[in-house]
């Protein structure tokens, strides 16, 4: 028998060390957290787990005029596309978004959490809050349950979901940071949600939701770097949606009058007792208040009932009250209450 070997090699290491390597890093030794946070982070994730069917991702294409000489070689217009959040309201296909995400859209896209895509269709917008409803032609769809924002409190937490950038669904953590937030630019008279949950581009439409896993707004803007969120309380949504629904715009009431605030020096020259109401500053001829007899220097102490604190306050009730309704103002005039 023919065995044949082949050659050995010998290969020297050049000396290291003596003894194990330290480690670059250290790690835990498995500690838990306390008990009461392990119970919060638990619920966060439940939530959500829960919420993600109900989430959807709004994509949008826009025809713009092209800018530059060259850009396309016809001047035809170019295409932008962008993206959104939302969510879904009704199980066959309702969805609430923003206004701004969908405003001047050619072409809107829904992408569920399941991966599915359809074709949207704008059912109604209303610029005013930011507001949009679309359908898409789906059914058995899992939904997001509306809440009650009036029971928010001050750093209650919340979870702001959403499609940042265009990416996949994120949720980030905050509290509630303050209610009432005015915000004059974007909608005279209503009050807002301040949030420090992080609303990034592509979050808006998303929902802000309780730890119940209630939506209790819709996030639509962010200051720059995101640090401030912005959300419509959802009470406010509920009353807007069915005008939506059925008229594809919402009618605000209207009084007619210019209005400023009652100031303390406004006290003894209209003979009140605290500075409190609305004072009418000018009456619109032929207009509703001009109809119900109301005269400049009067002032409205309330609305159906409802207390009249500052301007913003009458805004919001006023605008909030279908056309058409009859409402009862309390009002003083020359120091006397009237209605």
């Amino acid at each position: 028998m023919l065995l044949v070997f082949g050659a050995a090699v010998l290969i020297l290491l050049p000396a290291g060390p003596s003894g194990a390597a330290e480690p670059l890093w250290t790690e835990s030794p498995g500690l838990a957290a306390p008990p009461e946070l392990a119970r919060l982070n638990n619920v966060m994730n439940e939530l959500a787990e829960r919420l993600k069917p109900a989430l959807a991702q709004v994509r949008v294409k826009r025809a713009v005029e092209a800018r530059t000489e060259g850009a396309e070689p016809f001047g035809g217009p170019e295409e932008r596309r962008s993206s959104g959040s939302g969510f879904v309201i009704r199980q066959d296909g309702y969805l609430v978004t923003n206004a701004h995400v969908v405003t001047g859209a050619e072409r809107i896209q829904v992408k569920l959490s399941d991966g599915r895509r359809f074709e949207a269709r704008l059912v109604g917008q209303d610029d005013r809050v930011d507001l949009a409803l679309i359908k898409i032609d789906a059914t058995g769809l899992p939904v997001a349950a509306l809440g009650d924002s009036n029971r928010l409190r001050v750093g209650e937490f919340v979870l702001a979901l959403g499609h940042p950038f265009g990416l996949e669904q994120t949720v980030s953590f905050g509290i509630v940071s303050r209610k009432g937030a005015p915000l004059m630019v974007a909608a005279p008279g209503f009050d807002f949600i301040q949030t420090d949950a992080a609303v990034n581009p592509g979050n808006s439409g998303g929902p802000l939701v309780n730890m119940a896993g209630e939506v209790v707004g819709v996030n639509s803007m962010a200051a720059r770097n995101g640090s401030i969120g912005f959300a419509i309380p959802v009470n406010l949504i509920k009353g807007l949606l069915p005008q939506l629904a059925e008229k594809g715009k919402v009618e605000w009431g209207w009084l007619g009058v210019s209005i400023a605030e009652v100031g303390d020096e406004d006290l003894a020259k209209y003979n009140l007792k605290e500075p409190r109401g609305v004072l009418i500053r000018q009456v619109v001829a032929g207009q509703p208040a001009d109809q119900a007899g109301m005269k400049a220097n009067d002032v409205i102490m309330a609305v159906d009932g409802a207390p009249v604190e500052e301007p913003r306050d009458l805004q919001r009730i006023i605008a909030s009250t279908p056309v058409g309704k009859i409402v009862k103002l309390s009002v003083m005039r020359e120091g006397k209450e009237t209605e």
